[in-house]
């Protein structure tokens, strides 16, 4: 008899344990294979939360099958204490151990709400936007001119967030000047900038900041950028170029980002100012002779004057031989490779066509024909109705 229910209960127990050891590995398989998640999700981790919270909002969005596996398995790992702040990006099918992962080891935030501070050249923009999970796109909630206008109603308080991601925003051709002055107004970085960068040191790039860093600091992260970027580009250089330097180098990419605005001419209009180096023209290019007006300090907001064209200026190359005294703006990556890549062309001139282009000619009657063309437009743009 009692071997009898030594027997049975042995059998109970066998069943018992191969049923525990198929839940766990059922769990198991739940906390590491994929999740159900079917879009992606938004996730915010408020600071202090716990762990136990956060996992009844990931099975809230969907994200995860069983919110008491995901506490499981992070206990198991040592996890559930280490919880970071932010906003996390939950991809579609993320498993609940990536989810743990993800929110754990911290990083800056992934999704949610952005304050970016776009530096452009003839302004500033204060841009709210809100990242759309589903397509990974963001979407501008509000924006305002720092300078100019009042913030809209409720920004502050959510520019204020501490899980909202910041950013610092150069357009390319901004002066460095226009940069320094901009800075001074982001309220949500510190310290101060001693002295204006050199000209074409900064690289124009969108920069990640935290609340409080350091201007000083972000305008050498510019600078390091653009020492890299130069460096590249100098090393892999066409041959032959008229530029004994990387820093004359510099120059020209700044006059090629300042005399076009359509990416695929910047090698043609490079390639116009170093034939025009090659075969001892002077540049004559308006931006030089802008810059030695304005000294990078804003917009010059009007035409040049027949006196401003004659003076002669270290930047005036229409009356100076071969490249301005330096750089006249920040020039981008692209205008960089282009003054270091040029096409090959025979083209010397080149004005505008009226469509946001240029036409290019390789002889002065044809550029005079091209001109003649362009003041048909003027005229007939300036006899169009307002509006129009």
């Amino acid at each position: 008899m009692w071997r009898h229910i030594v027997s049975n209960f042995l059998t109970v127990l066998i069943v018992l344990l191969i049923g525990i050891a198929g839940m766990i590995a059922w769990a198991k398989g739940q906390y590491e294979g994929p999740g159900p998640l079917a879009e992606a999700v938004c996730l915010q981790v408020e600071r202090g939360a716990s762990m136990s919270k956060v996992s009844e909002q990931l099975r809230a969005q969907g994200a995860v099958s069983s919110a008491y596996i995901l506490r499981a398995g992070a206990d198991y790992e040592e996890k559930s204490s280490q919880l970071k702040f932010g906003s996390y990006l939950i991809e579609p099918h993320a498993s609940m151990q990536g989810i743990v992962a993800q929110i754990t080891e911290g990083g800056p935030s992934s999704c949610g709400t952005e304050l970016n501070f776009r530096i452009g050249v003839n302004g500033q923009q204060m841009v709210l936007r809100e990242l759309d999970p589903a397509t990974k796109d963001f979407v501008e909630v509000a924006k305002f001119d720092p300078k100019a206008d009042e913030a809209p109603a409720g920004f502050a308080e959510e520019a204020a967030k501490a899980d909202v991601r910041l950013r610092v925003t150069l357009a390319e051709g901004v002066t460095s000047w226009q940069v320094v002055e901009a800075l001074k107004s982001a309220d949500f970085l510190s310290g101060e900038i001693k002295d204006v960068p050199t000209e074409g040191s900064l690289a124009p790039d969108s920069y990640e900041v935290k609340r409080g860093s350091d201007r000083a600091a972000l305008i050498a992260a510019m600078q390091a950028s653009q020492v890299a970027r130069l460096a590249a580009a100098w090393e892999a250089r066409a041959p032959g170029l008229p530029y004994a330097t990387p820093e004359e180098a510099l120059v020209m990419a700044s006059i090629v980002e300042k005399e076009t605005g359509v990416p695929t001419e910047r090698r043609q209009v490079a390639s116009v100012f170093v034939n025009r180096l090659e075969q001892g023209m002077k540049l004559q290019t308006d931006p030089t002779v802008i810059y030695g007006v304005t000294k990078g300090q804003g917009v010059l907001g009007r035409g040049l004057r027949q006196s401003e064209l004659r003076r002669e200026t270290p930047y005036n190359t229409y009356v100076i031989d071969g490249l301005p005294a330096g750089p006249i703006c920040n020039p981008g990556l692209e205008a960089i490779k282009a003054a270091l890549d040029p096409d090959s062309t025979p083209y010397l001139f080149f004005v505008a066509d009226g469509s946001g282009g240029h036409a290019f000619a390789e002889t002065l009657d044809a550029h005079n024909r091209n001109v003649e063309a362009w003041r048909k437009i003027e005229a007939e743009a300036q006899k169009a109705p307002a509006g129009n």
